[in-house]
């Protein structure tokens, strides 16, 4: 027995989603991008994942931090876990270090005697994207960066979804002096130019992840809320919000039981251009310095290092191509989505 069934007007949708390849392989790729950066630290961490000193295991990745003597080591600060794999190496006695994949993170700086960074990709190092101008592991600074972007995008989606589609659902549904009201105000707050905002308040405060969200979601509520207002203006006049009223059901159960379930394709649609939108919002502001502060990574700020060291040709590459492959796997999902979820296939209006 199922526990759970869709619609069967749900299970169309989802097949002519997958029947659109490039947009359902790009929805596999991104849930990958998503899985590995939400458990980086399982793959690039300067944290070993196993260590085995000859009589426990020791799992420090998401643990305490452990002191170098509680290995052997002659320091009282947290054990540098390549070192100690180089040492359990050369003794040959059992014990051993497992480490991630890339053995660095996101704020490790790792130099060399008689050399400066940025250095190239080297797989001896296990810097296989090379590193910064500062020393800092390429690949370690562009999954945490996507990690940042992604809680950034999600935040500012969320919190402009909310307050969109609430406000745009009253100003259709309500219309008159209400709808007006609000159409002055989203006409005169969509003519300050957000940039200067913003460049104001870094001069003043040093932005955090929380302070950057709620500048953007002060500025980016209004285009839901345009998109909102017109298609509650065409729901409410249909039958079903008629058959509604008439049964004496309250507006709000009419707007969030009835209207907003009906505008669900348009919310899902724009869902991945929302994120979209976001990743390249921070972006922006970290590549002209007005997002998160250093040593935050960030993919803008690595944008700006790469402008800086052309010749260094692996830094800017291979930020440029991570953010490409990232755009390009939302649009084409979001191309789906909308193709996909569109009422006007699945639905017959009279």
């Amino acid at each position: 027995m199922k526990l759970f069934t869709f619609n069967p007007l749900t299970v169309k949708k989802i097949n002519r989603f997958k029947s659109i390849r490039r947009g359902y392989y790009s929805l596999i790729l991104f849930v990958v991008m998503l899985l590995i950066a939400a458990t980086a630290e399982l793959l690039i961490n300067n944290r070993a994942l196993i260590v085995y000193d000859g009589e426990s295991l020791h799992f420090p990745t998401y643990g305490d931090m452990i002191p170098g003597s509680a290995f052997g080591l002659d320091y009282e600060y947290e054990t540098n876990y390549r070192e100690l794999d180089e040492f359990y190496e050369k003794e040959n006695d059992g014990r051993f270090v497992i480490l991630p994949l890339v053995p660095y993170n996101a704020f490790e700086t790792n130099l060399r005697a008689g050399d400066f960074p940025p250095f190239p990709p080297s797989i001896k190092n296990r810097h296989y994207l090379g590193t910064d101008e500062v020393g800092r592991d390429i690949i370690a600074r562009l999954v945490y960066g996507f990690r940042i972007c992604i809680i950034f995008s999600l935040l500012l989606l969320v919190i402009n979804y909310a307050i969109g589609i609430t406000l745009g659902c009253l100003m259709g549904y309500m219309g008159g002096k209400f709808d007006l009201f609000f159409q002055r105000i989203i006409e005169i707050w969509s003519s300050v130019p957000v940039l200067y905002i913003i460049m104001i308040i870094s001069s003043i405060v040093i932005p955090n992840l929380i302070i950057l969200v709620l500048i953007m979601v002060f500025f980016g509520w209004m285009g839901m809320t345009w998109y909102m207002r017109t298609v509650t203006y065409k729901e409410k006049a249909r039958e079903y919000v008629l058959a509604a009223k008439a049964l004496g059901a309250s507006n709000a159960r009419i707007i969030f039981r009835h209207i907003i379930p009906n505008t669900l394709s348009l919310i899902v649609t724009f869902i991945p251009f929302s994120v979209a939108g976001g990743i390249s919002s921070l972006t922006a502001l970290d590549y002209l310095g007005f997002g998160l502060p250093a040593p935050t990574p960030s993919w803008g700020e690595l944008l700006q290092q790469g402008t800086r060291n052309l010749n260094e040709i692996w830094i800017i590459a291979s930020t440029v191509s991570a953010l490409v492959v990232v755009m390009v796997a939302v649009t084409f999902i979001g191309e789906a989505v909308r193709e996909g979820f569109d009422p006007k296939l699945h639905s017959t209006y009279e």
